[in-house]
């Protein structure tokens, strides 16, 4: 279980989440080059609990006492970083496959394989009477979360099963950006969504198409 390490680290850039599902996101921590990963922003578990923590699978709160126990407890705190970029990687080939059309494979393998771990801790769990409404009886919830550093992948892992096993799996989508490799689910009307975000890798490829313009106009 081992997954590759990144050529370059950029713990100054911020996450963003444009994926449209935490799994996505989770992938998109990285530049996913043809050299290799590239500006890995998830450099250690402190960056990995304010990933979870934006990404809204954790509270402030929860995010802070993760911390709090990670310093306490630097072994376990490195098994849980060094997990969440194993689930990066077996994401992303999971997903680099669909969005080829092709079937996943072995990397679904291991993705079930790291669901049915974190499904061991998954519960029905009683909610409270609303006063003046009716409300659910019980809800899921997972059961010793607090207990382990690793918890806050689980709700990704949630996700992404959630994710396989919808229609919008045959949406997912490679950035055509040559050196991003971040990945989304297209939502666009026409599904015809090439860029992670326009206002980057949109934006380089039409400076260099008006580069390549201006360069044949000076050549003729």
């Amino acid at each position: 279980m081992q997954a590759p390490v990144a050529l370059s680290s950029r713990p100054d850039l911020p996450f963003k989440f444009i994926g449209g599902d935490p799994s996505l996101d989770l992938v998109n921590t990285v530049d996913w080059t043809p050299r290799g990963l590239e500006n890995e922003r998830l450099t250690e578990y402190d960056r990995l609990t304010r990933w979870a923590e934006a990404a809204g699978l954790v509270s402030g709160r929860e995010a802070g006492r993760l911390r709090r126990a990670g310093e306490a407890r630097p072994a376990e705190a490195q098994a849980a970083y060094d997990l969440a970029r194993w689930l990066r990687w077996v994401l992303q080939r999971t997903y680099a496959s669909l969005a080829a059309g092709k079937r996943p494979g072995a990397p679904l393998d291991e993705f079930n394989e790291l669901l049915a771990d974190a499904l061991r801790w998954l519960r029905i769990a009683p909610m409270p009477p609303k006063r003046g409404a009716p409300s659910k009886v019980a809800e899921w919830a997972w059961h010793s979360r607090e207990d382990n550093l690793g918890s806050l992948l689980w709700p990704v892992l949630w996700s992404a099963a959630t994710l396989l096993t919808s229609e919008e799996a045959r949406q997912i989508r490679v950035c055509a950006g040559p050196d991003c490799g971040w990945m989304y689910i297209d939502r666009s009307r026409n599904r015809l969504r090439r860029w992670c975000q326009m206002e980057t890798c949109g934006t380089l490829e039409k400076s260099r198409r008006r580069r390549e313009r201006g360069h044949g106009e000076a050549d003729g």
